[in-house]
């Protein structure tokens, strides 16, 4: 496997377009999003995480090569990795101007084949991260699939984790630090970019 980053944008507009399959990552600030693409991509510094939560505005895209055993095939999707949000402290229009962006993006990105939102497992049934679910299922098209990401399960004990199967029998636990739910989320990524759901 290999990966290199392509570049930022602030906005859709700007936006360069990709041929390949594109993987979205969003989530709240500080949920590990960045040491959750390192660990995918076997990359220690690949996705630079900041000490402060909403600190990152721009919408970052990698290029990953990734191989099927199962076809024996090569090949390359784009990991697009979105602002943080909930934390992030900027003036309101800026903010408004950032959630349009976002919200455009999300929409009108016809490449994109999995959205992989990211949830700390410590907190995994709060409010604003049942609202950022509803809205993508709002329009999601039917070659495109969302996955929760349940990310610092490492913290949590055996009862936590099985509380959080029961609420989401679809989502996965991840651990940057300790690796669990990684392999398998690189699986669930590699079907839905070669269209097997």
């Amino acid at each position: 496997m290999w990966a290199k980053f392509l570049t930022s944008s602030p906005s859709i507009k700007e936006a360069p377009e990709f041929s390949s399959s594109e993987i979205v990552f969003l989530g709240r600030s500080n949920v590990g999003k960045s040491s959750i693409i390192n660990a995918l991509t076997n990359h220690a510094n690949l996705a630079k995480s900041s000490s402060t939560p909403g600190k990152t505005r721009l919408i970052n895209f990698f290029e990953v090569g990734l191989a099927d055993d199962d076809a024996n095939e090569k090949f390359s999707v784009i990991f697009v990795d979105l602002p943080g949000f909930g934390y992030a402290k900027v003036a309101k229009s800026m903010h408004e101007e950032w959630q349009k962006n976002l919200d455009e993006f999300l929409k009108f990105r016809t490449n994109i084949r999995l959205f992989l939102h990211l949830i700390d497992a410590r907190h995994f049934d709060l409010e604003i991260d049942k609202r950022v679910n509803d809205y993508i299922k709002g329009f999601l098209s039917g070659d495109q699939r969302l996955l929760n990401l349940y990310t610092k399960s490492d913290k949590l004990n055996q009862s936590q984790k099985s509380a959080i199967l029961k609420h989401d029998k679809s989502g996965i636990l991840v651990s940057s630090l300790n690796k669990s739910g990684i392999e398998k989320s690189l699986q669930i990524i590699i079907n839905n970019a070669l269209g097997r759901q």
